[in-house]
C-alpha cells in the first residue's frame, strides 16, 4: 500500500510585512500546519468538500501511506477512494473522524486518535486490564501508551503468544465476534510419538463437552521422540479450546503459544514487548472483518 517516497515540498511563507494568514482548525493543525502545498490539480470528481475538512493527501500521509507527494500521486491516479467514491483532486477536503478512506480497495486508519498494537504476551499474565486478585495483567505490559485500549478476545493465564489491542472499538468487536471466523493459528508442544491419523481427526472434527470442534488447518511442524510440536488454525474462539481437543485426542499441551491473529503475524516481537501495526496491517484486518 505505501507509495514509493520521492520527498515533499515546503509550504509557502507569506511575504514579509503582510499578516499572518489564520490559525487553522485544530483537526486539521493534528495533521500539518502546512495548508498551501500542492501541485496541479487532478481530474474533477462530484465529492463534496467537508467545510473545515482536512486535505486528503494530508490524511494520507499522516496515516502512513506514503509522503505528501506520493499521496498525491496515488490520488492523481484514481487510487483512491472517500465513501466510495473515486477521488483525483489534490485539495479535496475530507472528515477523517467520519468518512471512509481506501487506497487500492483497502480502507486505511484515517482517524488520528486511532491506535493499534500487537503484544506479545508471557505466560503467567492476564488478559484483561485489571485483575482484583493483583496478577499482572496486559494493562502492565502497555502502560507507556496513555490511550485506554481494548484487547481483542484473551489467551489463557499460561498461553503465550499474540493479543490484539485497539481503541477502534467496532474492529475490535469484530475481530473478536464468531460471525466473521477470523483464524487464529497456534504452536503446540505435546507429547510424542503422533498418530497418524492425527490430522484427520483434528480436521473432520473432535467432540467436546460443549459442541464439536474443527481445526482448520494442521499440520506437524517437529517430532522428535517423546516430544512434538504441532501447529493448529482455527477459527474458533471457545475457552480453552485448543487444550481441549488436543487433549481429547491424547495430547496434553505442555505448551501453547498463538503466533497469527487473521493476517497479523507475531514474528520476532519479544515475550512481554509490543508494536504498532502498521497502515497496510490495519488495512489488512479491516479487510478480514468486512469493513
Amino acid at each position: 500500500m505505501r507509495a514509493d517516497n520521492r520527498g515533499t515540498t515546503g509550504g509557502r511563507r507569506s511575504p514579509a510585512g503582510q499578516p499572518a494568514r489564520p490559525a487553522q482548525p485544530a483537526r486539521e493543525a493534528a495533521y500539518d500546519e502546512d495548508d498551501d502545498w500542492g501541485g496541479e490539480p487532478g481530474e474533477r470528481d462530484s465529492l463534496l468538500d467537508v467545510p473545515g475538512g482536512v486535505r486528503l493527501q494530508k490524511v494520507l500521509a499522516a496515516a502512513g501511506v506514503g509522503s505528501r507527494r506520493s499521496c498525491e500521486e496515488l490520488i492523481g491516479a484514481g487510487r483512491v477512494e472517500v465513501d466510495g467514491e473515486v477521488v483525483r483532486r489534490f485539495g479535496a477536503r475530507v472528515d477523517p473522524d467520519h468518512q471512509i478512506i481506501r487506497v487500492d480497495g483497502k480502507r486505511i486508519p484515517a482517524r488520528a486518535d486511532l491506535v493499534y498494537l500487537a503484544l506479545n504476551k508471557p505466560p503467567g499474565v492476564v488478559s484483561t486490564m485489571s485483575d482484583d486478585r493483583g496478577r499482572r495483567t496486559i494493562a502492565d505490559l502497555i502502560a507507556d501508551h496513555g490511550e485506554r485500549l481494548f484487547h481483542v478476545g484473551r489467551l489463557d493465564f499460561e498461553t503465550e503468544g499474540l493479543i490484539l489491542l485497539t481503541n477502534d472499538g467496532e474492529l475490535a468487536h469484530r475481530l473478536a465476534h464468531p460471525r466473521y471466523g477470523v483464524l487464529k493459528t497456534y504452536l503446540a508442544e505435546v507429547p510424542g510419538p503422533l498418530r497418524r491419523d492425527l490430522g484427520r481427526r483434528l480436521t473432520t472434527g473432535v467432540e467436546l463437552d460443549d459442541g464439536t470442534v474443527v481445526a482448520d488447518r494442521f499440520r506437524v511442524v517437529d517430532q522428535a521422540g517423546a516430544r512434538a510440536m504441532v501447529e493448529l488454525t482455527l477459527h474458533e474462539g471457545r475457552k480453552h479450546v485448543v487444550r481441549r481437543m488436543l487433549a481429547e485426542v491424547g495430547h496434553p499441551v505442555s505448551r501453547l503459544v498463538r503466533t497469527q491473529v487473521g493476517p497479523i503475524s507475531l514474528g520476532s516481537l519479544r515475550p512481554a514487548a509490543s508494536r504498532r501495526l502498521t497502515t497496510a496491517e490495519v488495512g489488512e484486518l479491516y479487510a478480514a472483518v468486512g469493513m
